[in-house]
């Protein structure tokens, strides 16, 4: 076991942080972020008391195709990561069967929250310069587009405030939108402007990829494809691999659980690696 799971694993343990997640966890507050005519967009923010320093936090999109999905989907990984000391959200952003919006609004809404994080960081206590992104199947596409593409983005938003995360978390993440991939047929020839696959450049942040080899909307071709574009460009970028797994295995709640916390420790590690979390001393 690398020193970086064994640390997590002990954190774990410490925290007893299985255990709360069992309790049904529910944010600690809702702020509004967006407010499009009549629609308001909010945050859900999980924390812990501040010790007084900035924390680091990540911002989390929930999965449904860009038709629908929920934040409740991620309150186990923000509950668990704030149990560790980070500012953990999960975000609204707007959805066809609700909003009859596109693709194209579900990345501009991302990149507004972002940006709204990250401007409101001392309201937060948050660290600015450690805010990462992460979400699973079209909430990953929107976090790995919210870090990649450059426009999409809202009428009149600040754009001198930078939407791109320090980190990406991404769950199985519909991330080439390219006639070959996923979604291609809801953005067509307009796939360049959203698709991350087609985006990557240089100062891309580091990334972990959770994937099973059986999803049948990602081969695992696709995950090997933005591996390796990211390590051409100079950026670090993890491919987990699942065996036998489908779409949506990395869920809480999903067969016997053993994916979810394997994926979760994995997820750890990797942001103990990048500083966003602190090591057992």
């Amino acid at each position: 076991m690398s020193r970086y799971l064994l640390t997590l694993t002990l954190i774990w343990l410490i925290t007893g942080s299985l255990s709360a997640q069992d309790k049904r966890p529910s944010p600690d507050k809702k702020v509004t972020y967006k407010t499009i005519d009549d629609v308001e967009l909010q945050l859900h923010v999980f924390e812990k008391d501040s010790d007084g320093k900035d924390r680091p936090a990540i911002v989390f999109f929930f999965g449904g195709g860009w038709n629908g999905g929920a934040p409740t989907q991620f309150y186990p990984h923000c509950r668990h990561l704030a149990d560790l000391g980070m500012v953990a959200i999960s975000a609204e952003y707007r959805v066809k069967t609700r909003n009859n919006t596109t693709p194209f609004e579900c990345v501009e809404d991302g990149k507004s929250a972002l940006r709204w994080v990250r401007s409101h960081a001392k309201q937060l206590g948050i660290d600015p310069n450690k805010i990462a992104a992460g979400g699973g199947s079209a909430g990953g596409h929107v976090a790995a587009a919210v870090a990649t593409v450059p426009g999409l983005n809202a009428k009149g938003e600040p754009t001198d405030v930078s939407c791109v995360p320090n980190a990406l978390v991404l769950f199985n993440p519909v991330y080439d939108n390219g006639p070959d991939g996923y979604g291609y047929s809801r953005v067509k020839d307009r796939y360049q402007e959203i698709s991350p696959m087609h985006n990557i450049r240089k100062g891309m942040p580091p990334a972990i990829v959770f994937l099973g080899t059986k999803d049948k909307l990602i081969p695992v071709e696709t995950g090997q494809k933005f591996k390796r574009k990211m390590e051409t460009v100079g950026s670090e970028s993890v491919l987990k691999l699942y065996e036998g797994e489908a779409h949506g295995f990395f869920n809480k709640g999903k067969g016997d659980g053993s994916n979810y916390r394997d994926t979760v420790v994995a997820m750890d590690a990797f942001l103990t690696k990048h500083s966003f979390l602190l090591t057992v001393q």
